[in-house]
């Protein structure tokens, strides 16, 4: 595979799952729609107003019938000298997955807490550009976040706590997740460290329509302990289970009136009642955004598993970083001092 560019702008580096034998190309032992490369571009020149630059994607490959193809991707983007307008057309996904990808190389090779800094280093970085150049004239206690980029300081907080950042992770962990956010689709990059979590246990009384979008905030302030939450990261399927959930909608879910009568190898059945079906509808329709099988997990209150469960809450301050609350504190902090 090789990436081409117009005059003034060049290929920096790559970053992936791959094999690079020379420096303008990338060997891929296989591929799949569900992988991504990360090119990292770099210009030379000034650019004109009003033009545009072109990018050309090349893979030449070999079917599974056999067949030797070439597959080109072109993409022409128009030039601006406003740096507004970069920010209000930025990409908040395909930011994030960029930082991510940037973390997973980082880890083999420096100290995890150098990571973290790094990371955040870099949101803090490009929020005071904006804040500088081009935010509206604004009171200087209040953190200005562009309206593209809002979420950013959140995204960046999860990775800091991510697995594969996280200085009581198991090694074996650490590398399947630098492993895997290698060559994560983009799609996947923000689930993967700021997961979805629903709650369940009151499905009957939400519109079909907006059960998925209906999303909890990461933060152990909104589980309930008579409450019954999943939550996901396209790849796991967590489903916790608080000590004190009505009989009757542990039944209706699980067959059982008891937590202890959930067995810990969970199998998802469906009833014959309208929660149970409305759950298995929630999970294949996760499944089928995510493309994947979605491994599904029992966590329970009071055991290893339930702790499993929170240490996804991101937003709360735990012995691995900050609260969010704290954490735009801190990053308010530092773009001040820039401004200084």
């Amino acid at each position: 595979m090789r990436v081409r560019c117009s005059t003034g702008v060049q290929v920096q580096e790559y970053s992936g799952n791959f094999c690079k034998r020379i420096p303008t190309d990338i060997d891929l032992p296989g591929i799949d729609c569900d992988k991504t490369i990360m090119v990292t571009l770099k210009h030379d020149d000034k650019f004109q107003e009003g033009t545009e630059c072109a990018f050309q994607c090349a893979l030449l490959y070999t079917t599974v019938y056999g067949q030797r193809r070439i597959r080109v991707t072109n993409l022409s983007l128009p030039c601006t000298s406003m740096l507004s307008n970069l920010f209000r057309s930025a990409d908040l996904d395909t930011q994030f997955a960029c930082f991510l990808k940037q973390a997973a190389s980082g880890i083999p090779a420096s100290p995890l807490s150098q990571v973290r800094e790094q990371i955040t280093n870099l949101c803090i970085n490009i929020l005071h550009s904006y804040r500088k150049f081009c935010a509206t004239v604004s009171s200087s206690g209040q953190l200005t976040l562009p309206e593209a980029l809002k979420l950013f300081p959140l995204y960046t907080l999860a990775l800091v706590k991510s697995i594969g950042l996280r200085n009581d992770g198991r090694l074996d962990d650490r590398s399947y997740w630098a492993s895997y956010a290698a060559s994560l689709s983009i799609t996947l990059a923000v689930p993967l460290v700021y997961p979805r979590m629903l709650s369940i246990h009151d499905l009957t009384s939400k519109d079909d329509d907006s059960i998925i979008s209906s999303t909890i905030p990461l933060s152990s302030e909104h589980i309930m302990d008579d409450g019954i939450y999943l939550l996901e990261n396209g790849e796991d399927c967590l489903i916790y289970v608080g000590n004190m959930v009505n009989p009757d909608i542990l039944q209706q879910i699980f067959g059982t009136p008891s937590v202890e009568g959930i067995p810990s190898q969970l199998v998802l059945e469906q009833f014959d009642n309208d929660l149970s079906k409305k759950l298995n509808n929630v999970v294949n329709e996760i499944r089928r955004q995510r493309c994947s099988y979605l491994r599904l997990r029992l966590c329970k209150k009071g055991d290893q598993s339930g702790m499993l469960f929170l240490s996804y809450m991101v937003e709360d301050k735990n012995p691995g970083g900050l609260s969010y609350v704290e954490f735009l504190v801190h990053i308010h902090r530092q773009i001040q001092t820039k401004m200084a």
